[in-house]
């Protein structure tokens, strides 16, 4: 157990007056809401907006209304992604199908990709993973003339733009994460947004059976907000890390979704979501260009990018294991990411047949995520850099880097 400055994987900033516009959002819910959802629609130009528990019960609610107008069951998902994606999927009664993706962008191998489609295919859910963005304009020519929703899980790249439009506003749909360690945070909470009559009608039908959260809960909530802006300082952050029974840091795959509506209190605390966003993407942005510029490593070009979490890929499984060990000793909050391919999670292995996906088996062996927060301080900085420093024999840049994370190989 470590004991000392520990750096938190992911954070996501929350001031005092946050926590005060949350107590005000207690005593007047709805406007509080009400609030937040015009924001929202001004902010992303979007039509609908549905304010909800978390991003997994934004995506499963998004889901089930597509479910509702369809007798298609088969939801295309990336074979390497966040767990709570095939949660949501099997949540909503629906069936995962894994295509493998480009291992130098996350997104779709969209060769494979439009061989995967079926007349059985309901909707493709693509992912921003680590905030990179997917080619949705590419994955929707290939949906469109087959009647396939095209759903953006952009759960970790909220007010992250492309090609000068906010990813989760190109798709059919565009879900967002307000979880610990996002963009921005409430604790928890999810967004889902469309310009689509039609889906935002079906959501509307689920609507009056979601709960609100009671307020034994909120009070939970909020007290759980409260210890997380003190503990999630770097200075304070190795005594959560060492309560096995927080279970920070593990990767869990969701056997059940809740899906309810986002609290008063919760609404309340983004109150000035839109600032602290951009203070947020803006720092990390700076992380990610000064840790390029000091490992040589060729990032796209143009304006910085704000990786939620800057992703590299070791050159061997072994390498990658000495790296984590190392900055884990040193408190560096250098993490693993996903454990495995989607295919080769124990609770849902049976699903897929042995089928096998290489380049998702290979990202998910290789991968380490250098945090990008603003508690990241420049000695920090330079600490991640010596635990991974290229310039050995094993470590050297990789030779493609397309608007991505970056890509260490021999």
């Amino acid at each position: 157990m470590r004991i000392g400055r520990t750096l938190p994987p992911a954070a996501a900033p929350l001031r005092c007056s946050d926590l005060c516009h949350a107590l005000v959002g207690m005593l007047s819910p709805e406007d509080s809401i009400r609030a937040l959802e015009d924001s929202i629609r001004q902010y992303f130009g979007a039509k609908h907006v549905f304010l909800v528990s978390s991003g997994k019960a934004a995506l499963t609610l998004t889901l089930t209304a597509l479910k509702a107008s369809s007798a298609r069951t088969d939801v295309v998902i990336p074979a390497y992604t966040c767990f709570s994606i095939p949660g949501s999927v099997l949540s909503a009664g629906l069936r995962p199908v894994l295509c493998d993706i480009d291992p130098s962008t996350f997104d779709f191998d969209h060769a494979l990709l439009e061989r995967t489609l079926t007349d059985n295919t309901l909707c493709v859910v693509a992912h921003h993973l680590f905030g990179i963005p997917s080619n949705i304009e590419k994955i929707r020519s290939l949906c469109r003339d087959r009647g396939i929703a095209v759903i953006e899980d952009a759960a970790q790249a909220m007010g992250v733009e492309s090609d000068g439009r906010k990813l989760g506003t190109i798709g059919d749909v565009g879900v967002f994460s307000l979880g610990r360690g996002k963009n921005i945070t409430c604790g928890s909470g999810g967004i889902a947004i469309t310009r689509s009559d039609r889906i935002a009608d079906e959501i509307r039908k689920q609507w009056p059976g979601l709960e609100l959260p009671p307020p034994s809960e909120v009070l939970s909530d909020f007290a759980k907000l409260i210890f997380m802006k003190i503990f999630i300082r770097p200075r304070l952050y190795w005594l959560p890390a060492a309560l096995p029974f927080l279970r920070l840091g593990q990767t869990i795959f969701p056997k059940e979704v809740f899906v309810k509506r986002l609290s008063g209190m919760q609404a309340g605390l983004l109150h000035k979501w839109q600032s602290r966003l951009q203070q947020s993407n803006q720092r990390r942005s700076e992380t990610a260009a000064s840790v390029s510029r000091e490992l040589s490593w060729p990032l796209p070009s143009g304006p910085s990018h704000p990786y939620l979490r800057l992703p590299i890929l070791a050159a061997t499984p072994q390498r990658r294991d000495r790296i984590h060990a190392l900055a884990q000793r040193r408190g560096l909050g250098v993490s693993l990411a996903y454990p495995t391919p989607i295919n080769e999670i124990p609770e849902i292995s049976n699903m897929f047949d042995g089928q096998r996906y290489p380049s998702a088996r290979r990202v998910s062996e290789r991968i380490l995520t250098i945090p990008t927060h603003q508690w990241i301080s420049k000695k920090d900085t330079r600490a991640i850099l010596e635990c991974v420093e290229p310039s050995t024999p094993v470590l050297r840049p990789a030779g493609r880097i397309a608007a991505t994370g970056v890509t260490i190989q021999q």
